[in-house]
């Protein structure tokens, strides 16, 4: 099968300074690690979204069946003046509250149940225990009650059945936010083409890429992506390796270059010879870092549980105390419905809501101000994050070429002007699909040149481009341009060179008329987002695979303290650790691939929602925007969420520490013991503020042009 020759449109011998677009080869131990060669072992990931469903469903069921449980509850109807009839033909309705409210502990409350076990055999008590004891407690004393043996005010129904459904409100919340949550291996795993065309004998076999061995020679044809890593052995083409550097530019590959898996040949086929597969390629390399940040950051202790943990400790001993006092006292049966109080009293109602509500309101609001919010532990630790670092290509900058520079020179004593010049070299590359062809004929259109029309193109691979425009030889390239007309370069280019620029000259009938400065645009809110990210005490850091050139040009413009350049893929991650290990909390803002261990390393990701689902998938926190300015609406949602959150929690135990004590009679002595209709009010009371507190969070203004207002008001 013959090979497909490159099309005229790529065509660059470029100069720049960058070499971030190096294919990266290295070698990659992984013996820990599962082959994420083909599509399959992902599956696992996908656990979050039935819990929701599940979650979601048995909420709205307990809500339907907790309305007669409450309505019939002898001691709910007592509480708010009426009786449920015991007698008569509607006698039978004081059944309908114990026959369902079994029904909603043992079917609603089996999650709590369940959790709760496994809280014990974990040895680490927290919420699922103190709501599992708090059911069960109301549960065994509310039939109890209905049925004779124990105080008529221990009928806990109504109790039962609230407890279930706000609890199970608050977890539908919570499993909901952690749905969100996708997973980057799957992202990295759909790089890879679902076939390989192996090539035996002349003849392709499709076969899975799981099913290659290091030797095998693989037709890639254009438009299709790499199944392993490879060396080219026939063929060249333009490879898009944006989804492994991040980088927008393709880069031309030629027989004996390494070739990455998931990089897609852009104009022309190639065949490859595979070097490594499975575990020892880039991509599975990359899909190693990503799975064990994620899996270490994950291990982090929730504030929520702290505080489940100590109060449930604070319930069982409150508990304890009671039984013992009030039996010493010589009052064994106020012994019993005292303790029983204080276990169904201590159950955080409110706290089930404190956090989950908070969480769902900031994540609404965030979601319509374009951030997204997957991981709720990166909302509430961005708030102490003290370093960001920013991806140069696609975040700081727009991550596409741009014409930022024109230098028309004199020929025959007459020279040009740029928009003479711009209009040459937009004539040329009209019909062009290469970025930095697109980026001149966009440059033109933006200034309104009219621009002639060309004909007889031609290309030149790794030259540049000719045509004919009004009787003569207009030639767009690069150095190898110059070299073959023996010609100089413009006195600008030198200076242009040193930031990194990519520099193309124009020549007409073999003499240079001019040349014009490309390079990455820096995106106009990125100062605004430094400026603004220094006023809260921020470091601002860059990392990029360019050159220390381009990287210290951009770095200079926009004022950032501290940039590393020239970094591999892979090493990303490994800066990520290096600052973290300056004693940094930090955010890492990326886009690429490339950025996804990073942003799963780092102690808050953030990933610009325009770039890769890998990097989307691997970010705690997306934007949906390219605005980096955005990063300060995460910094101030994250500080308002927190605060919100230490209030919910103080209301929430609030109402513990005070009812709890009461409860067990702590001033009994002076004649006042809590009557469990004012332990109701205080429930409600308490769950009402902690609702009502989670509101106030939509009044902030989460756009990124108010949030870097605010915190220069403040600064």
């Amino acid at each position: 099968m013959g090979m497909d020759k490159p099309q005229n449109h790529l065509h660059y011998g470029m100069q720049s300074a960058e070499t971030g677009h190096s294919a990266h080869t290295e070698t990659m131990a992984h013996s820990d690690h599962e082959s994420h060669s083909g599509h399959s072992g992902h599956a696992s990931h996908a656990g979050h979204g039935d819990h929701v469903a599940q979650f979601r469903r048995l909420f709205w069921i307990m809500l339907v069946i907790s309305v007669p449980v409450v309505a019939f509850s002898p001691m709910f109807g007592h509480l708010v003046g009426y009786e449920v009839p015991e007698t008569g033909i509607l006698g039978a309705l004081r059944w309908l509250a114990p026959i369902l409210g079994t029904v909603m502990y043992v079917w609603g409350g089996k999650p709590f149940l369940t959790g709760g076990l496994d809280e014990i055999k974990g040895r680490s008590p927290g919420m699922m225990l103190l709501i599992a004891l708090a059911i069960t407690v109301a549960f065994i004393s509310s039939w109890g009650s209905s049925l004779g043996l124990l105080d008529p005010q221990l009928d806990f129904w109504w109790e039962l059945a609230l407890l279930v459904v706000i609890m199970l409100a608050g977890h539908w919340m919570e499993m909901r936010s952690l749905a969100q949550t996708t997973s980057a291996l799957d992202s990295l795993a759909a790089l890879l083409p679902d076939e390989a065309e192996k090539i035996v004998d002349g003849e392709t076999v499709s076969v899975a890429p799981g099913e290659l061995v290091v030797g095998d020679i693989v037709l890639v044809r254009p438009g299709s992506s790499v199944p392993a890593d490879g060396r080219i052995i026939d063929g060249s083409a333009h490879m898009d390796e944006s989804m492994v550097t991040g980088e927008s530019a393709t880069v031309r590959r030629g027989e004996g270059d390494a070739v990455v898996a998931g990089t897609v040949a852009t104009d022309s086929g190639l065949r490859v010879e595979i070097t490594a597969i499975g575990d020892d390629t880039t991509l599975a390399g990359i899909q190693k870092l990503v799975s064990d940040a994620q899996n270490s950051s994950s291990r982090a202790q929730r504030i929520a549980d702290k505080a489940s943990a100590w109060l449930f400790w604070f319930a069982l001993g409150a508990a304890v105390i009671t039984a013992v006092v009030w039996s010493l006292i010589g009052m064994p049966d106020s012994a019993v419905v005292r303790t029983i109080t204080v276990l169904v009293i201590a159950c955080p109602h409110a706290l089930g809501l404190a956090i989950p509500l908070v969480v769902s309101i900031a994540t609404e609001r965030a979601a319509r101000a374009g951030v997204l919010v997957k991981d709720r532990l990166a909302l509430e630790t961005m708030r102490t994050v003290d370093s960001v670092l920013f991806d140069k290509t696609g975040t700081l900058t727009k991550g596409e070429p741009t014409v930022t520079g024109i230098e028309a020179v004199p020929t025959d004593g007459t020279a040009r002007t740029e928009d003479e010049l711009l209009g040459l070299a937009a004539a040329v590359e009209a019909d062009s699909e290469h970025p930095l062809a697109t980026a001149i004929v966009k440059a033109a259109a933006e200034r309104g040149i009219d621009v002639p029309s060309a004909s007889d193109f031609s290309s030149s691979p790794a030259v540049g481009v000719r045509a004919v425009i009004a009787g003569e030889t207009v030639e767009v390239g690069g150095p190898r341009l110059l070299e073959a007309h023996d010609a100089s370069e413009v006195k600008a280019a030198e200076a242009w060179r040193a930031e990194g620029a990519i520099i193309l000259h124009v020549l007409v009938d073999g003499a240079v008329v001019g040349a014009l400065r490309l390079a990455d645009e820096i995106r106009p809110e990125s100062r605004e987002a430094v400026d603004a990210l220094h006023a809260i005490g921020a470091q601002v850091v860059m990392i990029t695979g360019d050159a220390e050139a381009v990287a210290q040009s951009v770095a200079s413009e926009l004022g950032i303290d501290r940039v590393f350049a020239g970094v591999h893929p892979a090493d990303k991650a490994t800066k990520v650790s290096e600052l973290q290990g300056e004693g940094s909390r930090v955010a890492m803002v990326g886009d690429g691939v490339n950025d996804a261990p990073a942003l799963a390393q780092a102690d808050v990701g953030i990933a610009i929602g325009a770039g890769t689902d890998v990097a989307i998938a691997s970010a705690g926190v997306i934007l949906a925007s390219d605005d980096p300015r955005s990063v300060l609406s995460i910094v101030e949602l994250s500080r308002a969420t927190y605060r919100k959150m230490k209030q919910n929690l103080w209301w929430a135990a609030g109402y513990n520490l005070l009812s709890v004590p009461l409860a067990a009679g702590i001033l009994a002595p002076i004649g006042f013991v809590l009557p469990m209709s004012v332990g109701a009010i205080l429930m409600s009371i308490s769950t009402i503020v902690v609702a009502l507190n989670a509101q106030l969070l939509r009044r902030l203004d989460l756009h990124p042009q108010a949030a870097v207002e605010r915190v220069h008001s403040k600064s």
